[in-house]
């Protein structure tokens, strides 16, 4: 537990530095960093459970993906259309640089990472862009999302610890709790609503205390149905850990799975205020 609240503390001060130096572009640049290496993690799990993707190449195309938005922004490169590229990409490279039993399955889980890890923390760069006129309402907006994401975990597992009696779904994750979940939902909830009214002044004004509320309800139970597919994911592939490059968590995706269907939920959520 010791290593686990450091890493935490650790993993928050990199993000608040990040944003505080370097604001939308270190934001951005973090993001990307946090696809490539979840990506990784993603293929390594899939390689496990005997799929063969095609992890080197797949984590390239997917940065670039994840990064589409903001390259486009900043440089004019439009990368909207790397998606079917890579679809065009690995169906080639599928013709003779995997084993005939292997070339669907490789195909597959290739393209699946791209989906499910970089197009969908795209949204959090979509976010932090969105607003170029105003570009310190995107970070805040950014750490509004991260923050009732992450702390859902926190508050389903201190009150899954302390009251939790009714499992969720014993077969894919035996810790979880309905109570755990209740209690994280309203985590969420409270740190939505506090964030909301310390970044009154740069938010939408349609994001009230109250609106921050009653959004991040929704976007908590995303956050724990995210974490009941990377369980999926891991327990097919017979791992605890998605990796081991931070202690007392395990490894990127451990820490990005909540984020995974938060960010496009987010981004709709954010579009409509």
């Amino acid at each position: 537990m010791a290593k686990r609240i450091f890493s935490t503390i650790l993993l928050w001060a990199i993000v608040g530095g990040s944003l505080w130096y370097f604001r939308t572009t270190g934001a951005v640049i973090l993001i990307g960093l946090i696809s490539v290496l979840t990506l990784a993690e993603f293929y390594r799990l899939l390689a496990s459970a005997g799929l063969a993707p095609f992890d080197r190449l797949g984590m390239l195309i997917g940065g670039i993906i994840t990064l589409g938005p903001w390259l486009e922004q900043q440089f004019g490169l439009s990368a909207g259309h790397t998606p079917a590229l890579a679809v065009i990409i690995f169906s080639l490279r599928i013709l003779g640089e995997r084993p005939a039993a292997k070339r669907v399955e490789a195909l597959a889980a290739t393209l699946f990472g791209l989906i499910y890890v970089a197009l969908m923390l795209q949204y959090f760069v979509r976010i932090l862009i969105a607003n170029p006129a105003v570009p310190n309402q995107g970070i805040v907006l950014f750490l509004w999302l991260v923050a009732v994401s992450k702390f859902c975990d926190v508050g389903a597992l201190l009150t899954g610890l302390a009251i939790g009696r009714h499992k969720m779904s014993p077969e894919i994750s035996p810790k979880k709790t309905w109570e755990g979940a209740v209690g994280g939902v309203l985590t969420s909830m409270g740190i939505g609503a506090l964030i909301a009214w310390l970044g009154r002044d740069v938010l939408p004004v349609g994001m009230t205390p109250l609106v921050g509320a009653l959004i991040a309800a929704p976007i908590a139970g995303a956050a724990i149905v995210s974490d009941l597919v990377e369980s999926i994911i891991k327990r097919r592939a017979a791992i605890k850990d998605s990796g081991g490059i931070i202690p007392g968590i395990g490894g990127m995706f451990d820490v990005s799975d909540s984020l995974i269907l938060t960010a496009p939920l987010g981004y709709l959520l954010f579009s409509l205020l």
